[in-house]
């Protein structure tokens, strides 16, 4: 054998292993087109199509950390720290009846770390003015300051209600699952002296009609709302309208309450009245007053009518500042006086990013 049949025999030996790799080489296979988060603008900002669906979904939610001051906020203490994480998720879609939305809202509180609680904050369907499910009344509507207590001890509840709405004005009515109110005669443990932060005992309290009419003509801001207890037989009715004067929006409030009821049982009537300065672009200074005749203010035992007792009245002032957008500064401070019982000295100071 020559040099040339040695070098003729290796390259075809090269050739043949060269081909027998060949056609075992792995080839990747193509990537498959990947489905972009495609923005929805039909519902507003912050929504986006679920992929391979025409639903549209905005997630949006808060962090908050604060610290209570006050006689025993924190059991034996006068102050406490607390904190709290919100998300919401809001799905929307077309349909022939309009846009049918879907709420859940889980909410988050840690009073320490040992000590940590996660709840249901709301979970509703909501179509053609049709809304059912788990969320808040009208009752837990309010003045923008934090010194008017107008409202109910508990706003959420399991509730189906029909809302009506054209242009700026709203009206509803509302048949509300009240198994969290007031039962009068019922004692009612951990009761904070001198507030309305009571929780009855369970009792035969579990349905109420509330409604609801309100909206907006030009600078002013009108709300009615009404609800009536089956149960403790009792209701309430409350009015409030703010209005823009001058730097700021002076924002006035009424109630009524026939006796102790799972909607207002605070006091036979009260008054309130604010006034919302906005000094500059990122701060607001709210004062506010309130006056309650027939106090009720959270007694062991709730009474089935509010004769014989005492009034009290209230002041208090709120500073919102916004550091940056979606995050902002909340102080509080409110003095509470009452006929029959000690007065009370409260607040709070809260740091709040929204997103």
């Amino acid at each position: 054998m020559n040099i040339k049949s040695l070098l003729l025999g290796s390259a075809a030996a090269l050739a043949v292993v060269s081909g027998a790799q060949a056609a075992d080489a792995i080839v990747a296979a193509e990537p498959e087109p990947v489905e972009y988060v495609r923005v929805c603008d039909a519902y507003g900002t912050g929504y986006f199509y679920i992929p391979g669906t025409e639903t549209c979904l905005k997630i949006e939610g808060y962090i908050r950390f604060q610290v209570n001051v006050g006689e025993d906020v924190g059991g034996d203490s006068d102050w406490d720290a607390v904190t709290r994480g919100q998300v919401q998720f809001t799905a929307k879609s077309d349909t022939e009846y309009g846009p049918l939305t879907g709420v859940i809202v889980m909410q988050f509180n840690a009073d320490n770390a040992s000590t940590q609680e996660a709840k249901l904050d709301s979970a509703y369907l909501d179509i053609a003015g049709f809304r059912a499910g788990l969320f808040y009344s009208w009752w837990d509507d309010g003045l923008s300051g934090e010194t008017d207590d107008i409202g109910s001890v508990e706003t959420l509840h399991n509730s189906i209600r029909y809302q009506y709405e054209s242009g700026t004005f709203y009206a509803g009515l509302s048949v509300d699952e009240l198994e969290d109110g007031v039962y009068q005669g019922t004692f009612a443990p951990g009761v904070l002296p001198g507030t309305t932060v009571f929780t009855a005992d369970d009792g035969p309290n579990n349905v109420g009609v509330a409604f609801g009419i309100g909206g907006k003509a030009g600078a002013f801001s009108y709300q009615v709302t009404g609800g009536w207890d089956f149960d403790n037989e009792d209701g309430a009715i409350r009015a409030m309208g703010t209005v823009e004067i001058g730097p700021g929006t002076l924002g006035l409030a009424g109630v009524y309450s026939s006796g102790p009821n799972s909607y207002y049982s605070a006091a036979e009537w009260a008054v309130a009245a604010e006034y919302a300065i906005k000094a500059t672009d990122k701060l607001k200074i709210t004062p506010g007053v309130q006056y309650y005749g027939n106090y009720f203010g959270g007694g062991k035992e709730v009474p089935e009518d509010f004769d014989g007792l005492g009034d009290a009245w209230k002041v208090g002032l709120t500073v919102d500042y916004q550091i940056v957008d979606n995050f902002y500064a909340k102080a509080s401070v409110q003095y509470l006086d009452p006929d029959d019982g000690d007065d009370s000295t409260t607040g709070y100071f809260r740091l709040q990013r929204s997103f």
